[in-house]
């Protein structure tokens, strides 16, 4: 399987905010504003909680960070290995890649940090400490469907992230790591799904009698 990277247009491409940009942002806000006053209203913190794990605190935020970082470098790994590899994962990328072309890198970066603050915060802050684990993962999961036929694969790969990313606010009572791994895999995979076209899977040929017709 070959990937093919595009000519770089530079600088200027896609830096234009507008209303498809502002739009998210604004969404964005709204869910890590209602995560924070219930937070408040509750006299908590909506970036920490009771661990599973006997760590202090400040332990537990350098462990969130550390383990954070390894799982994100596990997933952009495995991103382009699927792609590579995998029919499904490139119909996945054609799929999602309509959404970024054209996107400049600061569009990237501000979307990228701006939804995985926002959905930490309300997924994992909020939901997962009052619904719990699974119930937070599925709904995060629900909310990233899209149209077509990668939609369930879409919303089980980030189902699946989601009761990762759970499982370390949970254990180690900080929300830091989840917040820095879902940040770098959104800036680099979005990037990466914006710079790299991929070749549509080749149909199979028939075996026996049918493959000679």
């Amino acid at each position: 399987m070959r990937l093919t990277p595009l000519p770089n247009k530079g600088p200027s491409q896609g830096e234009d905010f507008g209303a498809a940009r502002i739009g998210p942002l604004v969404v964005y806000g709204a869910l890590s504003a209602l995560a924070i006053g219930v937070a408040i209203v509750r006299e908590q913190s909506p970036v920490t909680t009771d661990p599973w794990l006997p760590l202090p605190e400040l332990i537990g935020h350098l462990v969130s960070i550390v383990v954070g970082l390894g799982l994100a470098s596990a997933t952009i790994g495995l991103t382009r290995h699927g792609v590579r590899r995998w029919s499904w994962a490139r119909t996945l990328h054609a799929h999602l890649r309509p959404a970024v072309r054209g996107a400049g890198g600061l569009t990237l970066v501000v979307l990228g940090m701006a939804s995985a603050a926002s959905e930490e915060l309300f997924f994992r802050g909020l939901l997962a400490t009052t619904l719990g684990v699974v119930v937070s993962s599925l709904a995060f999961g629900l909310l990233h469907q899209v149209r077509g036929r990668a939609r369930w694969v879409w919303a089980t790969w980030a189902a699946v992230m989601g009761l990762a990313f759970a499982t370390l606010f949970l254990a180690t009572g900080s929300l830091l790591g989840p917040i820095v791994a879902h940040a770098t895999i959104n800036v680099v995979n979005l990037r990466f799904l914006r710079d790299t076209d991929v070749e549509p899977p080749k149909p199979r040929r028939l075996g026996g009698l049918l493959g000679n017709a």
